[in-house]
């Protein structure tokens, strides 16, 4: 488990042209196992190492970035997204196909993201702590995604690793669900993200 990717830990992008197929298909099946559905809408994706890595290699590509300089700023933008051993880091994506049921469903699920928690067999809830980077709320919608943060104590953190089950709820009026319980798959994923 790193809870830092480095300039040394990047392809260039001529390497990387030659591995992204690979890549590609490497971090999807790693995605798989690390994604959690609250509803066919309502996704989480844990992020880690090899997520994130993969998010910059396909910026620097996309942008055809290649200056030292730039190549620190994706880093230091990047970076803050991994879990470091005492949480789990998540991507929540709010997908509806129709644009019309989107913009109508991310005004009624204004707030969400400030309303789900994580817990470990019957120990306290730990509820998230959302876009710590920037706002992407406003009083009329709820953005599409967003960056969570679930903090984990000590007892969840050894819970886990003895094999505890892993729960997830959201208490919103329009998601109400949980407990939750992780697949075995996306709890043994992330018990590997704890230091």
């Amino acid at each position: 488990m790193r809870s830092r990717i480095e300039r040394a830990d990047l392809l260039t992008l001529e390497a990387y042209s030659k591995v992204r197929r690979q890549m590609r298909e490497e971090v999807i099946a790693h995605k798989k196992q690390r994604t959690l559905y609250f509803n066919p809408y309502i996704m989480l994706v844990f992020e880690d190492e090899k997520t994130i890595r993969y998010q910059i290699q396909e910026i620097l590509r996309a942008e055809k970035i290649f200056e030292e300089e730039e190549i620190e700023a994706e880093l230091e933008a990047y970076n803050p997204l991994l879990p470091d051993g005492n949480n789990f880091k998540a991507t929540m994506l709010i997908q509806y196909a129709d644009m019309d049921e989107r913009r109508r469903m991310l005004a009624l699920l204004r707030g969400v993201e400030d309303t789900l928690w994580c817990q470990v067999d019957n120990l306290d809830k730990s509820y998230v702590i959302a876009d710590e980077d920037l706002e992407r709320s406003n009083d009329e919608k709820t953005s599409a995604v967003h960056f969570l943060r679930f903090e984990l104590s000590p007892e969840m953190k050894t819970g886990l690793r003895k094999g505890a089950a892993l729960f997830f709820g959201c208490d919103h009026e329009m998601v109400k669900i949980g407990p939750l319980p992780a697949p075995d798959y996306l709890r043994e994923s992330l018990a590997g993200d704890l230091g």
